[in-house]
């Protein structure tokens, strides 16, 4: 492995890696994130004025299972359980949740300070990486194809939707779109739908012939939301680019200039998953022990470096 390539080879053979350490001096950042908003007195330490304030906010695309509101209005999800729990370690009780309209506008949205940090299951990627701070990864999945009952057009991967006539939703600013091209399936069979309820809503009426995300979100969401509906999700797989298996980890995204506060999130997610305790907290959302002790082998650094 070089120096700036990252594979899913290396990552089932290398396990242990630390996350950033935790800068705790003050000075380290000034006027984090939406102090203005707070009303917290503005400081150079990070997490100062948001434990004074007690509050932050967070961006979500309401995709399940990872950042949404529930039926009674509740925010929830795997990302913003382990953000929930990882902010209250640092002093910071409430999260506050603002929908954007598609995953595609959650960094436009951050690099505007409409909130302080993105909790959505969000793909750590070189291209994602230039634009924003990652923490470390929390998760790490493969993906599915969602297809109408008996898979009648035999897909299983994005090669098989390239090498007929079909079709594939993806979500407006998320991986696949780049995966689809990347297997050779042209622009023009590739419909980017601005959410997953859309993406599902599509593919019932016969927009397209499948829809990619990962799996967990694909199986999580027919259960929860279709059950009734003549869907189902194929068997998880690995997308290749340039003949790499690319590693779906996910991670929370903070600006550029807030990269003390990752740090201090960075250190409370290396506990968790030093005590075991991320699974707990997101195996209700359809997790299991394998996509937790995978995204614990892995850092945001490697994942920014990877082809």
């Amino acid at each position: 492995m070089t120096a700036n390539r990252w594979t899913r080879r290396d990552f089932f053979r290398n396990s242990g890696l630390t996350a950033a350490a935790i800068v705790g001096a003050p000075a380290l950042l000034a006027g984090c994130s939406r102090v203005e908003d707070t009303g917290a007195t503005q400081s150079g330490d990070p997490l100062a004025a948001l434990r004074q304030a007690g509050t932050i906010k967070v961006g979500i695309a309401n995709e399940q299972p990872y950042g949404y509101r529930d039926s009674g209005g509740e925010l929830t999800g795997e990302a913003i359980e382990v953000a929930r729990a990882i902010f209250k370690s640092l002093g910071v009780d409430n999260l506050e949740g603002q929908i954007v309209d598609s995953f595609g506008s959650l960094i436009p949205g951050l690099q505007s300070r409409q909130y302080d940090f993105i909790a959505a299951g969000m793909s750590i990627t070189p291209e994602r990486c230039a634009e924003i701070a990652f923490s470390n990864p929390d998760y790490a999945t493969s993906n599915a194809l969602l297809v109408t009952t008996g898979n009648p057009k035999k897909l299983t991967k994005f090669e098989d939707v390239a090498q007929g006539d079909a079709t594939v939703g993806v979500l407006e600013g998320a991986v696949e779109k780049g995966y689809a091209e990347a297997a050779g399936v042209p622009g023009d069979r590739i419909q980017v739908f601005p959410n997953q309820n859309a993406a599902f809503k599509g593919i019932l009426a016969g927009r397209v012939d499948a829809i990619a995300l990962t799996a967990v979100s694909l199986r999580w969401t027919l259960q929860q939301q279709y059950a009734d509906e003549p869907l189902e999700v194929t068997e998880s797989f690995v997308p290749v680019v340039d003949g790499e298996e690319q590693v779906g980890a996910g991670g929370f995204g903070f600006r550029k200039q807030d990269t003390a506060l990752r740090d201090a999130f960075n250190a409370e997610l290396k506990k968790l998953h030093d005590a075991n305790g991320v699974l707990p907290l997101i195996e209700k959302f359809g997790f299991t022990a394998t996509e937790v002790e995978k995204a614990a082998t892995l850092t945001a650094e490697q994942l920014c470096a990877a082809s």
